[in-house]
């Protein structure tokens, strides 16, 4: 009797613990969902369970003495303790398998290499939302030549993620998909990206490689790996970018050298970056949730197209950002052709968002089908 006497008084509001508790947590909540509605979508859940356990526990009846003290902090650190599992559980740093260089047979060169092509690209897309739905299909109505994924498959990408989210969104464009490993797939590769690319292209996954279109060379690099002074990817891009005095070269890797979102600068990455000055002068990436282009430094142009319909990350003043959205969800549509490039950024509902052109100098190539990661000596349509 007791119990359901001081239940009822806590129902009925002679104690403002639970109405404030719930209050509380549902103040949590807002502000946890405006801070990123992906995030909300995963911890949500874990973070209601807490709440609830410390305000139950907050509330409960209390006995004498001074045993209902060390009741309340039990319960509190327990929920804490549950959250705090499944947060790392989801977003916790894990360790990669290193990359295994293969030569290029899985994303080949198009069959005539110098004719104008009609590209796409988008990263952190391959998420179950409707966002990324639609963005995916305004890619798809364009019927691209090729479309570059600038990486990540939610949540880690497994191979279950894979068939169920990217499998979902960018199914119907896979033949003519050319990925980049992002931070959420790269540590499960050997799960998740590796065979799922195997079992589209019928080829063994390369970590990273080059190929022709449009008039241009793309390079998939992966930020995601060992890519430092001594590093293997590093060696063979400066002898990829040895063999073509031209800048009509395009990179893509997953984390932006410069970006205004979230994440920021990537420092890391510089290697990358400094090895492709006078070489190239597109560079395009995802991982910020936004839209964003700069201004050219030392020849280069970086773009960052994250927002696939993950979530959206807020922008930052810059001084170097000719471009910012971070409120649209859409991709990039890339027009090649020898000797320049138009940048259309498209929202998923197919407005224009910003245009801007792109020149470079075509190069004389020395061919090299030797080195893993050198452009395929397939061809397709």
């Amino acid at each position: 009797m007791t119990l359901l006497r001081s239940l009822r008084s806590i129902v009925l509001g002679e104690t403002w613990t639970l109405p404030v508790g719930v209050g509380v947590i549902l103040l949590a909540g807002f502000l946890l969902r405006g801070v990123d509605e992906a995030l909300w979508r995963d911890l949500g859940g874990a973070v209601l369970l807490a709440g609830v356990l410390a305000v139950l526990a907050i509330a409960a009846p209390r006995p004498s003495g001074h045993g209902h003290v060390r009741v309340v902090v039990l319960v509190v650190v327990l929920a804490t303790v549950v959250a705090a599992i499944f947060a790392w559980s989801r977003y916790g740093p894990r360790t990669a398998p290193p990359a295994s260089p293969v030569a290029n047979q899985a994303f080949p060169s198009a069959a005539d290499p110098q004719a104008p092509a009609r590209v796409w690209a988008v990263g952190d897309g391959a998420v179950d939302t409707a966002a990324a739905r639609d963005v995916a299909r305004g890619i798809a109505a364009d019927r691209p030549d090729r479309v570059l994924y600038l990486g990540d498959v939610y949540e880690r990408g497994t191979a279950a993620d894979f068939e169920a989210n990217f499998d979902a969104a960018y199914g119907r464009l896979a033949d003519i998909t050319l990925p980049t490993p992002g931070n959420h797939d790269w540590p499960a590769h050997r799960d998740g990206y590796d065979p799922f690319w195997q079992r589209s292209t019928g080829e063994r996954t390369p970590p990273w490689y080059t190929l022709r279109i449009g008039g241009w060379r793309i390079i998939s690099l992966n930020s995601e790996t060992d890519h430092g002074a001594d590093s293997v990817q590093l060696r063979r891009l400066r002898g990829q970018l040895d063999r073509d005095d031209g800048t009509c070269t395009l990179a893509f890797w997953h984390r932006p050298r410069t970006s205004a979102g979230r994440h920021g600068d990537q420092a890391d990455v510089a290697p990358l970056w400094d090895a492709l000055r006078g070489h190239a002068s597109l560079v395009l990436s995802g991982h910020d949730h936004d839209l964003q282009r700069f201004a050219p430094a030392a020849g280069l142009t970086q773009l960052v197209v994250g927002a696939g319909g993950r979530s959206h990350y807020g922008l930052a003043d810059d001084p170097r950002l000719v471009f910012g959205d971070d409120q649209t969800n859409g991709a990039l549509r890339l027009l090649l052709r020898p000797g320049s490039a138009r940048l259309t950024f498209v929202s998923a509902a197919g407005t224009v968002l910003d245009d801007s052109t792109v020149s470079c100098r075509p190069g004389v190539v020395t061919a090299n089908t030797s080195d893993p990661g050198a452009p395929s000596t397939r061809a397709v349509p």
